[in-house]
């Protein structure tokens, strides 16, 4: 199923959502199946603060998005051009890769221990198209409590977290289930 091209709503400027995420904040917004939490993935406050919100345990790791690989690529270890060409073909789709991570990411960003980073260039096009805003990658783990279900509308959003994060508006994109999770490597589905 394709995501709807519905544009993004934001309720601040482009200028402003970037200061905002550099500073540590927190944003809402929606994804192909439910609304994601975002933060710059390279803000130690920014995570701590999603970490924070979600009651996530530390150990876990994040996904992250992207416009394009070209956005996610400072997040990863140098990656073959054979393998950068079949990640192209791949997407956008609802579909996270996990590939060798930078040595220079946040420990809450890939999860402790681990060397792998799960990445994404959604499907949905206002999740692109918010990275595009962002002029950054942005965490994309799903709007709820750890272990709670999943926010869909803006309406849940609120309900769950009020005013401690951003809400960027906007509808998800009709999927049934949250993207799948594949070792890029072994090829394994994790989720």
């Amino acid at each position: 199923m394709m995501s709807r091209p519905d544009a993004v709503r934001l309720s601040v400027s482009p200028h402003r959502l970037r200061a905002h995420l550099r500073r540590g904040g927190v944003i809402a917004y929606p994804t192909e199946f439910c609304y994601g939490i975002g933060a710059d993935p390279q803000s130690h406050s920014g995570l701590e603060a999603v970490l924070r919100l979600k009651k996530r345990p530390q150990h876990k790791g994040m996904i992250v998005i992207g416009h394009g690989l070209s956005q996610l690529r400072p997040l990863l270890q140098r990656l073959p051009e054979n393998v950068s060409q079949a990640l192209c073909e791949q997407w956008p789709a609802a579909k996270t890769f996990l590939l060798p991570a930078a040595n220079v990411l946040l420990p809450q960003l890939r999860g402790k221990g681990r060397t792998k980073l799960a990445v994404r260039v959604p499907d949905s096009a206002s999740a692109r198209t918010l990275c595009r805003l962002a002029a950054m990658p942005l965490v994309s783990t799903s709007c709820n409590r750890s272990g709670g279900r999943p926010c869909r509308t803006e309406r849940e959003v609120r309900r769950q977290f009020g005013r401690k994060l951003l809400l960027i508006g906007g509808r998800t994109g009709g999927y049934r289930r949250p993207s799948a999770i594949v070792d890029w490597e072994s090829g394994n589905v994790l989720r």
